[in-house]
């Protein structure tokens, strides 16, 4: 078993180890956009069996499988109202349930041959399935009937000898942020199911906006701004406005912050890439960018921000699993979600 810690300037050489692993059939403990997870290529019968054999899990029971946008189709069935639903959520913190193609080994496909598809906003797990060019198991890393984990370490406290004998490359990203597992859902009936619920549900009381330029992404950003604070101008006397921006580098968190900023009279934000916070009159702009590990959050002292008539922005939410709890408790909170739709377009979805 080898160990390799991953990070941005080394992720490529990591992502070549885990490639390379994956062909031979062996299992690896690698870290996702919410737990730490169990990784075997999905169309090997031999490293599917050793993945259940780790986790001592029940046959029968399903195991969903990572891929991104390309493979997609090749997978599970996609009709006109279930496309439109992925295009809503994904990619993202989801688990959707469709029926399969059988073109995984049948052991991580339901009884009724149906199958879980995770395509994540995570940049090591979209690179990693990219140049695998194949499905990869996204079940998460712990025994059967146990707790996630966030760290090596607690994971390893929990296996036996046999277990840790099994792992064939451990990829070491430190200690995750507490999100919570993916949001299950089952797309394979008319009615969509939630099955399990994560930190955000955007199948609720979304709307969708469509950007091309700096310039509309403002616009549209004051004018959601505008409209939950007219929308929600009772509780807001005793509550602060929170906004939660999630979207990968470049895609326009921090113009979108800037739209708000403008709303409110405020000309000069600029990105806290280095800081974590700026603080404007009764503004607050975080990026959780550079937020390592959940004990950062504790001296940002939180609470004293949260009082009534303040806005508060955090870019990278989803780095917020930690706080949300917090969040939710004490303010009003507005989920943004932004993507790519290609490369002059942005799809802004938005939901309280």
């Amino acid at each position: 078993m080898r160990t390799t810690k991953i990070n941005q300037e080394n992720y490529r050489k990591a992502i070549n180890q885990s490639v390379k692993v994956l062909e031979e059939g062996g299992l690896i403990i690698f870290p996702t956009d919410t737990v730490y997870g169990l990784l075997v290529d999905a169309t090997n019968e031999q490293a599917v069996k050793k993945l259940i054999i780790f986790k001592n899990r029940p046959a029968g029971k399903p195991i969903s499988v990572f891929c991104n946008l390309d493979l997609l189709n090749q997978l599970v069935t996609i009709n006109n109202q279930q496309l439109t639903t992925l295009k809503q959520i994904l990619p993202g913190p989801f688990t959707v349930i469709l029926p399969s193609k059988h073109n995984v080994n049948k052991l991580l496909e339901s009884e009724s041959g149906t199958l879980g598809i995770r395509v994540p906003m995570y940049r090591y797990i979209e690179v990693l399935v990219n140049k695998f060019k194949k499905p990869i198991t996204a079940t998460s890393a712990n025994l059967a009937g146990r707790s996630p984990h966030y760290s090596i370490k607690t994971l390893f406290n929990e296996l036996a000898e046999k277990q840790k004998q099994l792992i064939d490359l451990v990829i070491d990203a430190g200690t995750l942020f507490k999100n919570k597992p993916s949001t299950v859902v089952d797309l394979t009936q008319s009615d969509v199911k939630i099955l399990r619920q994560g930190d955000i549900n955007f199948l609720k009381k979304s709307k969708t906006f469509l950007s091309k330029t700096s310039e509309e992404t403002k616009n549209i950003a004051k004018k959601i701004f505008q409209s939950y604070r007219q929308g929600n101008a009772l509780s807001l006397q005793n509550k602060p406005l929170i906004f939660i921006i999630e979207g990968e580098m470049g895609v326009g968190k921090t113009v979108f912050v800037k739209g708000i900023g403008e709303q409110l009279g405020i000309k000069n934000i600029i990105s806290p890439t280095y800081v974590i916070y700026y603080e404007y009159k009764n503004f607050y702009h975080f990026d959780l960018c550079n937020i390592e590990n959940n004990d950062e959050f504790k001296h940002l002292g939180l609470e004293k921000f949260l009082i009534p008539e303040n806005i508060l922005c955090f870019e990278w939410g989803e780095k917020a699993g930690e706080i949300i709890e917090l969040l939710k408790s004490r303010g009003e909170i507005v989920y943004v979600r932004m993507k790519y739709v290609n490369e002059g377009e942005r799809e802004i979805i938005v939901k309280d």
